[in-house]
């Protein structure tokens, strides 16, 4: 989802998610202080619905077709409705408790959009989205209720939908952390470990939690062309996660060359600026299998009208 808002940001691995102390101290320290504006200012954005998701599509580095779109969170500012990037306000929201609405919030206006597409043309497969959901939200069962009832109400493929959940939100209770994998799989909807290979534990998850996707940390991935260890890692992974049968998604993938390596290691996805930006609304979209250009390493798509448009 919006835990990171496309190739240059990180916020979900905030201070917030490991923070100790009570709240009353955080509001008196430095850091608390220049927090604090942050949480009535989240409280009404929630109450007037100022956040606004924008969509970057994950490709299939074997025929060029969008596997999903990931549904990236921003603000619109108080003032001028300028778009603030989600590492500027999600590690209040996680330090406040604020992540778990946004999270609910997120997961109700994904269920909305999936409910409300139509089937693709000539058979073609209705667009996916995948979203982050925090470590809070991971730990909390109330999240997994919402999801189920969402699914029933709505009639939604659950296939359609893909739940990520980072090595930071796996930390904070293993055990919960599998339970809620295991939850989200059983509805039928699909898991992706994101942003793997941040922290030092990674290949502890891959034994211990269930998942469809694996998604290469980009530090691995931005200098590929450069970097001989990022080329053993990124080889090693592919080999690993390949054994498991799930898929390799690979993170900011930023040009033409690193894309054609990481189509030759065998990676099943890219996620970046060089297949797509991040864009307002989702758009929904019949692609081509010739759509992925191997000489200018972009996506083109033959769009199609959404209804009442």
């Amino acid at each position: 989802m919006f835990l990171h808002g496309g190739p240059a940001a990180r916020p979900g691995a905030g201070p917030g998610l490991l923070a100790t102390g009570s709240l009353e101290d955080d509001f008196c320290s430095a850091a608390g202080l220049h927090r604090r504006p942050w949480l009535e200012r989240l409280r009404r954005a929630l109450a007037r619905g100022s956040f606004v998701l924008h969509f970057q599509p994950i490709v299939s580095l074997a025929d060029g077709r969008v596997s999903h779109y990931e549904a990236l969170l921003r603000l619109a500012d108080e003032a001028d409705g300028s778009l603030v990037a989600p590492g500027q306000f999600l590690p209040a929201a996680e330090r406040y408790g604020l992540i778990r609405e946004i999270d609910r919030m997120v997961l109700t206006r994904v269920a909305a959009l999936l409910a409300g597409e139509s089937p693709g043309e000539n058979g073609a497969r209705a667009a996916s989205i995948a979203m982050n959901v925090s470590a809070l939200s991971v730990s909390d069962g109330a999240t997994l209720a919402h999801l189920r009832r969402l699914l029933a109400l709505d009639g939604i493929d659950p296939s359609r939908l893909v739940i990520e959940i980072t090595e930071t939100a796996a930390i904070s209770d293993m055990a919960r952390a599998k339970v809620f994998c295991a939850g989200v799989q059983a509805l039928g909807c699909a898991i992706a470990l994101d942003d793997f290979g941040a922290g030092f534990g990674s290949f502890q998850y891959l034994k211990h939690l269930p998942f469809d996707y694996l998604k290469i940390d980009g530090d691995f991935i931005h200098a590929l062309p450069r970097s001989h260890t990022d080329q053993l890692v990124v080889k090693a992974l592919v080999g690993v996660v390949r054994g498991l049968g799930r898929q390799t998604i690979a993170e900011f993938v930023g040009d033409a060359h690193t894309l054609s390596m990481l189509r030759d290691y065998g990676v099943d996805y890219a996620q970046g600026f060089v297949v797509g930006r991040p864009q307002p609304g989702l758009p929904w979209t019949a692609w081509r299998p010739d759509a992925l250009s191997p000489a200018a390493g972009t996506v083109v798509a033959s769009r199609r009208p959404r209804p009442g448009r």
